[in-house]
């Protein structure tokens, strides 16, 4: 009975207050709620639910005391052979308790905001929309408004496996002893192996502790390198480096250093530290002990910079690009792993010696080779700072402006020349300085010869538009060409009125579209547009220097299973989120999420990103209605072509211009 009671009159305050509030012409609305849904481990997620309470107004707690006669705040999450909830309802916030006296009771509630948590196991890890709804009321000192339910839809996305990470860094690991090894084959590092390892067998009277001696000296190169990527780490940490490898001048700096390193191997000239740094710690190397073996270590890592440094320069060109925040420290642990290892194997087994090639000739010719490369690897940075452009600013006005002299057809072209000068070159046709004469070609330099100029072969159809699936992510994308293209990586039944989206008048440039599909450049106008035509929006975060977001364009998107549903079905808007075109003064704001100053386009989309869908990476694809409503959980990288179709047939399907799902 007591409870019909504490009903009954709870419905009496909000008939009387909605009669009050309709005779005002006022609406009530003093809760604004936002939610997402985050993956815990391989298993689990939390659904965040957070209230945003007006000034002067209180929600209730979950529970109230039996006495009191209004409504507790209650969820309800619809049942579903998707999930589990685990546990209650976890509210965060600062609770008020007051007691009235006449009649005795106990209110609760929570001012200004409030949080509530629910742990949920998922038993479908291929991702699905969880339904869920809250009913609360919400009161101040003179009122309450009627209780209220609230709709939510959350968008649970496909469970990433947390080992992903580790096996990406595994590669990672991989390929920095890749790079590491390669850097034991310069002048500068190849005949220090049986000097140094000759010095601690004579050195001591026992083999082992000769092995000892090249084991402290092996884990002091590791120790220096590691520290050198922990120190770059913590100054830029994982953003800073996604940021460099973003901006243009940074990138224009990089092709030059890669440039000067390359012309150093080839041997215009020799790029070493200060004299003074080696000589110094080879001085104080000789004191013998712990201390005496990491110096002999530091003056290697001095001496050999002219060949590591490139290298070097390799690791952290790649971990800027991955953005990821262990990438750089993993990189140079690989690397130092592979250039110190054999210092100890060959203490340890000192008759493998004799089996090592005699320094010589062949020496400079894996140096050239090496620089041939580090040239055209210096070209991919050169792309990127011509793609993204170089942000100048003048008095009040910022712009992005591209150089336009590296277009696709550009950069394919140089690599052509490159690798058929190195093919040349390993046959002896070609002679730089330094180089001793060939008497005879070994199949090893053929093999290499052989590869070299295939890939030249190989890319020359790229020229006029064939995809270059091998290398796809790394030239300019297909839309920034010269126009050279015959069809064969172009879009054959693209919108043909695209004009109004490839040169949008808001921005400062003329930005493609990836396949010369018909796109928008701005988020607003894609969703006023797709209102007109009745078609869901596909949003891509993307980049200009997002190497992952050019193999899709370039490897999945044009796969006859996905092309016809992004050209006929959605409204395509990418979002670059590199684009350092100046926002005008009036769109100019303060993210609330990062708290930093909103001043260019690609920060407007990369906050929107962050905001919307608590993502910071490129690619990343959202499928919504005319409302922004997710159609179905949003993902990133996807190089599964089925995978990838049946995300966005699934878009698909859900849209309806009345959809209504709240994120």
């Amino acid at each position: 009975m007591r409870h019909l009671l504490k009903g009954a009159l709870a419905i009496l305050l909000s008939v009387a207050f909605t009669n009050s509030v309709k005779a005002q012409g006022k609406i009530q609305n003093p809760i604004t709620w936002t939610t997402t849904a985050t993956q815990l481990n391989d298993s689990e997620f939390v659904l965040v639910m957070h209230a945003a309470i007006q000034k002067d107004w209180h929600i209730y707690a979950q529970k109230l005391d039996t006495s009191a006669v209004q409504v507790p705040t209650a969820f309800t999450y619809v049942a579903s052979a998707d999930y589990k909830t685990t546990g209650a309802t976890e509210e965060i916030g600062k609770v008020i308790n007051v007691t009235d006296t006449s009649p005795r009771e106990i209110e609760t509630y929570f001012t200004d905001s409030v949080t509530y948590k629910q742990k949920i196991t998922v038993q479908n890890k291929a991702g699905f929309m969880l339904k869920a709804n809250v009913y609360y009321q919400t009161c101040n000192l003179g009122m309450c408004l009627p209780p209220k339910q609230v709709d939510f839809t959350f968008a649970i996305p496909p469970v990433k496996k947390k080992s992903e990470g580790s096996s990406g860094y595994i590669w990672l690991l991989i390929i920095a002893m890749g790079v590491g090894i390669g850097s034991l084959l310069t002048p500068c590092v190849f005949p220090m192996i049986p000097l140094t390892v000759s010095f601690f067998l004579k050195k001591n009277s026992s083999r082992k502790q000769a092995i000892r001696d090249a084991s402290i000296y092996s884990l002091s190169i590791i120790s220096i390198y590691v520290t050198l990527g922990v120190i770059i780490t913590l100054i830029y940490g994982s953003d800073g480096l996604n940021a460099i490898a973003s901006n243009g001048w940074v990138n224009l700096i990089y092709f030059t250093v890669f440039v000067i390193f390359g012309f150093s191997f080839l041997g215009a000239f020799e790029i070493t530290l200060p004299s003074s740094w080696s000589s110094k710690t080879d001085t104080a190397s000789e004191r013998g002990g712990v201390i005496g073996i990491f110096l002999m270590a530091l003056t290697l890592v001095i001496v050999s910079f002219s060949c590591t440094g490139p290298f070097l320069g390799f690791l952290l060109g790649g971990a800027s690009a991955s953005g990821h925040y262990w990438s750089l420290i993993i990189g140079c642990l690989g690397f130092s792993l592979a250039l110190a290892l054999p210092f100890a194997l060959f203490a340890i087994f000192p008759s493998w010696l004799k089996s090592l090639p005699k320094s010589g000739g062949w020496l400079n010719s894996v140096k050239v080779v090496f620089g041939l490369f580090e040239i055209a690897f210096a070209l991919k940075f050169l792309s990127t700072a011509d793609l993204v452009g170089l942000n100048i600013k003048w008095l009040h006005f910022s712009t992005g402006i591209q150089m336009g002299i590296m277009k696709r057809e550009v950069f394919l072209s140089l690599w052509i020349v490159i690798f058929f000068i190195m093919g040349l070159y390993l046959l002896g046709k070609i002679k730089f300085h330094h180089d001793s004469d060939i008497k005879y070609v070994s199949v090893f330099r053929l093999m290499i010869a052989i590869f070299a100029f295939a890939f030249s072969v190989y890319l020359m159809p790229g020229l006029f538009g064939a995809p270059l699936r091998l290398i796809s992510g790394f030239p300019p994308p297909s839309f920034y060409n010269e126009g050279w293209s015959l069809g064969g990586n172009e879009s054959k039944t693209a919108v043909a009125d695209t004009s109004k989206v490839h040169a949008h008048p808001k921005f400062g440039r003329k930005i493609g579209c990836p396949l010369n599909l018909s796109c928008f450049h701005d988020y607003s106008e894609a969703l006023a547009y797709s209102k007109q035509v009745g078609k869901p929006v596909m949003i891509d975060f993307t980049g200009f220097s997002c190497t992952n977001c050019r193999r899709m364009e370039e490897n999945v998107w044009p796969d006859s299973r996905v092309l016809p549903l992004i050209q006929n079905d959605y409204v395509l808007v990418s979002l670059y989120v590199d684009d350092p075109t100046e926002l005008p003064d009036s769109l100019k704001y303060t993210s609330k999420t990062t708290g930093e100053k909103v001043e260019t386009y690609g920060q407007k989309w990369s906050d929107m990103e962050v905001v919307t869908y608590q993502v910071n990476s490129q690619p990343y694809y959202a499928l919504v209605d005319n409302n922004s409503n997710l159609l179905t959980p949003a993902r990133g990288y996807t190089p599964d072509i089925e995978e990838y179709a049946k995300f966005l047939q699934e878009g698909k399907n859900n849209f309806h211009p009345s959809a209504a799902v709240v994120k």
